[in-house]
């Protein structure tokens, strides 16, 4: 009698355990079942002006042609060159320039302001900067153009800047006079902004940021460089556009140890080097937590209606599966740095000579700072993890914390995602969170919203060529880009 007293609690058992499951794959499976894809437009729609892609692609050339590079070392810039490159702009786009008041700030920012049919409506500032980052040497014989010819080849504009982000500046500028040589006056005042340092410290933005402020705008949204669309989403095995609502922080902290001195044939038990490798450990052995949270989230909520069923269940069911899912997503680098804040240690020095011990050797390691976290603590944790070692830690240049994350539910954000829509048709839209910087973050205290995006076309694996080799511009995404661009400009009423 006890023995079937026993089976028969454990039966019991057994039967509300899977009673259990039953009802939570059930729970799981509706879940998943009720994500339902938004809207999408199923056709492009027509453009707000006219304009010729063909002459614009060869203004983009000729925009690549002024070697407006920003060196770490701003002594080697060539100034002339931004002087000829705004030159160039004024003659190139003149119905602009009529329509709109252009100003320099600071050594070479500008700022163009389009007064609007609407007064009682707030500003659009766009964005988009003049300078690039140098071509490596060693790499020159690897682009298919000399990274400087601004060649109009194969369909595409080849060179240093055609996408970041001379590409963007120039499509602003050819809406800009496509819509002023049609008599068009933009809905809301438009102020376009171009920083002529954002590769190096954006002082030119913060600049502009003053005298904004200084002026008391206050306007509806930013849109500057950041995220596009990804022609092979992993998540959903498709195009997803990716409108980035916050950028991450940045610090760059040196760490110093220092040793004894002398002739490397008689060498201490630690030398400074091998302090530093100690320290260089003890920091990356503290790294960040993976954490499925904040905008990488938010994007991939907005994404699972359109991801295979397997994908879907797990991206909708994320209060259970966070955890997989983060790890999952760290296998991406991408993807891993937009869920935690990223450590890359990147330049060392120590001994000039092979056989010489060196007093100090230092790293510097480079931060990408996730939302909710600050330079301070990154300076704090790093201290923490070198506790008891004899090495000096400073920030260099001070850092910035992350930005404020913008509302992908506002009516900003919604304009935004309407005219990418009537541009980009049959794309699926989401929030994500840039993982490297832009001026717009100078931005912020002049703007209720800001917000990362152009409308590029890029697969995964042509990610690489912004700051690479063999830059360049398709004329479909120029064409886009300029489309785009003029239908914010032009301006909605219904979208207020």
């Amino acid at each position: 009698m006890r023995r079937k007293g026993w089976t028969g609690r454990l039966l019991a058992v057994v039967g509300i355990i899977v009673a259990a499951l039953a009802l939570l794959i059930a729970v799981l499976v509706v879940r998943t079942l009720m994500l339902k894809p938004a809207a999408l437009a199923t056709a492009q729609a027509p453009a707000v002006v006219a304009f010729d892609v063909d002459q614009a692609a060869q203004r983009l050339g000729q925009a690549i042609r002024f070697e407006t590079v920003s060196h770490q070392d701003r002594s080697e810039n060539d100034l002339s060159q931004w002087t000829a490159f705004h030159d160039w702009m004024a003659q190139s786009y003149p119905a602009f320039h009529a329509a709109a008041k252009r100003e320099t700030v600071g050594e070479g920012a500008l700022i163009w302001t389009w007064t609007g049919r609407n007064p009682q409506l707030q500003s659009i500032i766009l964005m988009a900067h003049q300078d690039v980052v140098p071509a490596s040497p060693e790499t020159l014989s690897e682009w298919k153009t000399p990274p400087f010819s601004g060649a109009v080849v194969d369909g595409a504009v080849w060179g240093r800047g055609a996408i970041d982000d001379k590409g963007s500046l120039i499509a602003l500028l050819e809406a800009g006079e496509a819509l002023a040589k049609a008599g068009r006056q933009p809905e809301r005042t438009i102020i376009v902004v171009s920083g002529h340092d954002e590769e190096v410290q954006g002082s030119g933005a913060k600049a502009v940021a003053e005298v904004l402020k200084a002026r008391n705008i206050r306007a509806w949204f930013v849109l500057d460089e950041g995220s596009a669309i990804i022609e092979d989403h992993p998540a959903i095995k498709g195009p997803a556009a990716l409108i980035a609502v916050a950028e991450k922080g940045y610090v760059t902290l040196k760490v110093t140890a220092k040793g004894q001195g002398g002739h490397a044939s008689a060498p201490p038990q630690q030398t400074a080097v091998s302090t530093l490798a100690r320290a260089i450990t003890a920091i990356e052995g503290k790294a960040w937590p993976l954490r499925y949270d904040g905008p990488t989230r938010e994007g991939l909520r907005e994404l699972a209606p359109y991801a295979p069923f397997s994908t879907r269940l797990f991206l909708a069911n994320d209060w259970l599966f966070g955890g997989v899912l983060a790890k999952q997503l760290a296998s991406n680098p991408s993807a891993a740095a937009g869920m935690h804040t990223t450590i890359a240690p990147t330049m060392l020095t120590g001994s000039p000579k092979e056989n010489v011990l060196p007093q100090t050797a230092s790293v510097w390691i480079n931060y990408r700072i996730a939302p909710g976290g600050s330079v301070q603590s990154v300076l704090d944790r790093a201290k923490a993890a070198t506790k008891g070692l004899p090495v000096e830690i400073t920030a260099e240049g001070g850092g910035r914390d992350p930005s404020p994350i913008s509302s992908s539910q506002s009516d900003a954000y919604r304009y935004l995602a309407t005219a990418l829509g009537q541009e980009a048709p049959a794309t699926p839209i989401a929030p994500s969170l840039m993982i490297a910087g832009s001026d717009s973050r100078s931005l912020v205290s002049v703007a209720d919203y800001v917000y990362r995006f152009a409308p590029n076309r890029f697969h995964m694996g042509e990610l690489g060529m912004v700051h690479g080799v063999n830059e360049h511009m398709t004329l479909d995404n120029l064409e886009r880009n300029i489309r785009f661009y003029a239908r914010l400009m032009a301006g909605e009423a219904h979208a207020n």
